[in-house]
C-alpha cells in the first residue's frame, strides 16, 4: 500500500513529460537553393507566381528583410545548423578543401536532448557526413537534377529514377510517415532546385514561353567607380555557356547534366530545345538581340525549374494538412542566399549587393503567428537556429550569435530593441566567379563594403535613395562623418562577432 503514492507520482511525472512533449511544436524547414526573393509573387514578384509559397506568407508571416551573412550556399547552411558566423563554425565558401566539422555545437544535436527526431533530406553540400541527425538522405555535392545519386545512412550512394524535386518531396514524405509519432520532429527539406544550370522537370518545360521579361534597368550597368564589379565574372552575356546553362545544342551523351535523362526525358529535351537553337540562331550576329535572348532564356529556365519546387511545396503542404500535423508544425520557407535576375547584368550571388544579400523568409505556425503578419525588422539567417530552440522551448547557448524571432512573431510583438544594423562577410576567391572578398555593415539606411584583397577599396551606397546600388558615395566629401560613423559600427560588429580578420584589416588601414 505504501508503493501506491509513489506510482501515482510516476504517473502523474510521466503524464506531465508527456503534455510537455505534445506541447512542442513540429519544426520543418523548407531550404531552397538560390531562389531569388524578386521571383517570388508573396514579395511582390511580376515575374512568376508562386501560391504555395505565398500560402505559407499568407497563412503566417512574410519577412520582408530577411537576409545572409555570407551569400554563398555550404557557408549559409553551417549558419544554419550552428547559429554562428562562417569564421566561427569554420565553413567560409564552397570550396571541397573546406569541410565542415559535424562534431561541433548543432541545432540538431539541441534538439535530442529534448527528445526530438530529426532528419536532414536532399541537398546537404557540406563535404562531409552529416551528425547528430537520426535520419539523413542527401545528394552528393550538387547534385543533379534528373536520375540523381543519394546518399544513404550510413555511406552508400545510389542512383534514383526520377526528377529531382519530386525524389526529395518522396523521400521527406516517407520519413514523415514513418517516424516516431510520440515525439516532435525536426525535419529540413534541401531543395536543389534552382540552382545553376536550371533543368526543369519535363511537366514544366516551357512554362514561361509566352512571357516577355523586359530587362531590369540597370541591366547595362557601366561599374563606376566599382572596381569590384566591374572585374567580376559572373555576367549573363559573357559568362554563361550556351551549352549547360542556355542549352543550345547540348551535349545529351555526356556523364554529367544532360546524360542522365532516360530515353522519354531526352526526346522531350531535345524536342524543345530544338527550338531554342533555332531561336539562337536567329539572333546570334546580333549583339544586342543576342543578350537579351540569352536573358530571357535564363530567366524562362530558372523559373521553369522554380515552378516544380513551388509545387512540390504545395504537397507538403497538402501532406501536413491531409495528416492534421499542419496545427502544430512550425514550416519556414526561405533559400540559402538570394540571386540576380539580371540586375546588373548578372546572374549568381556572392556580392553584398541586395539582390544576393537578401533572401526570402516566410514561416507559418497557426496559433501562434497570425495570418498575414508582416514583419520589417532586419533578420539574418543566423537567427534561425535560436528560433527553433526557442520553439522546442529550450535554452539558447550564449555562443550562438543570432537572436530568435519567436519575439516578433506573436500577436503582441515582445520586441522594444532589435537590430538596426547587420554585418557581412564574403570570402571565395578567385574561382568561380572572381568576386573579390569584402565584408560590411547595412543599416536601414546605408550599406557601407570594405573590398579586400585584389580590388582594395571601399563602397558606400545610400540605399533608400539608390536602391539599386549604381552610385558609389565612399569618395564624396560630404559623406565622410557617415562614413566615419559606419566605419565606428562596423568595428563594434567585428568585434562582437569575433572577426578578428577583419578587424586586422581594419586595424591595417588605420596604421
Amino acid at each position: 500500500m505504501k508503493k501506491k503514492p509513489v506510482f501515482l507520482g510516476l504517473l502523474c511525472l510521466l503524464a506531465v513529460a508527456v503534455q510537455a512533449q505534445q506541447n512542442r511544436p513540429n519544426i520543418l524547414i523548407i531550404l531552397s537553393d538560390d531562389h531569388a526573393q524578386q521571383t517570388i509573387s508573396a514579395y511582390g514578384s511580376k515575374l512568376a507566381q508562386t501560391p504555395n509559397i505565398d500560402r505559407i506568407a499568407k497563412e503566417g508571416a512574410i519577412f520582408n528583410n530577411s537576409f545572409v551573412t555570407n551569400s554563398i550556399c555550404a557557408p549559409s547552411r553551417a549558419v544554419l545548423l550552428t547559429g554562428k558566423y562562417s569564421h566561427l563554425n569554420g565553413l567560409k565558401d564552397n570550396s571541397a578543401q573546406r569541410r565542415f566539422d559535424g562534431s561541433q555545437q548543432q541545432v540538431q544535436k539541441l534538439l535530442a536532448a529534448a527528445h526530438y527526431q530529426s532528419a536532414w533530406i536532399g541537398k546537404w553540400h557540406l563535404q562531409s557526413l552529416p551528425q547528430g541527425f537520426d535520419f539523413w538522405k542527401i545528394l552528393p555535392d550538387q547534385g543533379n537534377y534528373f536520375q540523381p545519386d543519394f546518399i544513404n545512412m550510413p555511406n552508400d550512394t545510389v542512383r534514383y529514377k526520377g526528377y529531382v524535386t519530386n525524389l526529395i518531396s518522396d523521400y521527406s514524405i516517407n520519413w514523415l510517415n514513418k517516424r516516431d509519432v510520440s515525439s516532435p520532429f525536426f525535419l529540413v527539406i534541401g531543395e536543389k532546385a534552382t540552382h545553376r544550370n536550371w533543368m526543369p522537370d519535363i511537366q514544366d518545360l516551357g512554362a514561361y514561353d509566352d512571357q516577355d521579361f523586359p530587362l531590369p534597368a540597370n541591366f547595362y550597368d557601366a561599374y563606376t567607380n566599382r572596381k569590384a564589379a566591374a572585374n567580376q565574372d559572373m555576367t549573363i552575356d559573357k559568362t554563361m555557356v550556351l551549352k549547360s546553362d542556355l542549352k543550345v545544342r547540348p551535349d545529351f551523351q555526356e556523364k554529367g547534366l544532360f546524360g542522365r535523362l532516360n530515353a522519354e526525358e531526352k526526346q522531350a529535351y531535345q524536342q524543345y530545345y530544338e527550338k531554342i537553337a533555332k531561336e539562337y540562331d536567329a539572333v546570334k550576329n546580333d549583339s544586342v538581340k543576342l543578350v537579351k535572348w540569352k536573358y530571357e532564356r535564363y530567366l524562362k529556365d530558372y523559373l521553369a525549374t522554380a515552378k516544380s519546387l513551388d509545387r512540390n511545396i504545395g504537397r507538403i503542404l497538402k501532406y501536413l494538412d491531409s495528416t492534421g500535423l499542419a496545427k502544430n508544425t512550425v514550416v519556414i520557407y526561405t533559400s540559402d542566399q538570394g540571386f540576380y535576375m539580371g540586375e546588373h547584368g548578372w546572374f549568381d550571388k556572392r556580392f553584398m549587393y541586395e539582390e544576393s544579400l537578401r533572401t526570402p523568409f516566410v514561416m507559418r505556425y497557426p496559433g501562434m503567428i497570425k495570418p498575414g503578419t508582416v514583419v520589417n525588422k532586419m533578420i539574418v539567417n543566423l537567427d534561425i537556429a535560436p528560433s527553433v530552440l526557442e520553439l522546442a522551448k529550450l535554452p539558447v547557448p550564449a555562443d550562438l550569435q543570432g537572436s530568435s524571432l519567436v519575439p516578433l512573431l506573436g500577436k503582441a510583438p515582445l520586441v522594444k530593441a532589435w537590430r538596426r544594423s547587420l554585418y557581412y562577410h564574403y570570402y571565395e576567391y578567385p574561382e568561380p566567379h572572381r568576386v573579390a572578398p569584402h565584408f560590411g555593415i547595412r543599416t536601414e539606411q546605408y550599406k557601407l563594403i570594405r573590398f579586400y584583397g585584389p580590388h582594395d577599396d571601399w563602397e558606400l551606397f545610400d540605399i533608400k535613395k539608390d536602391p539599386h546600388e549604381m552610385v558609389n558615395l565612399s569618395k564624396q566629401k560630404e559623406y565622410k562623418p557617415q562614413i566615419d560613423k559606419l566605419t565606428k559600427e562596423l568595428r563594434g560588429l567585428i568585434e562582437k562577432y569575433k572577426d578578428t580578420e577583419a578587424l586586422q584589416i581594419l586595424d591595417h588601414e588605420k596604421n
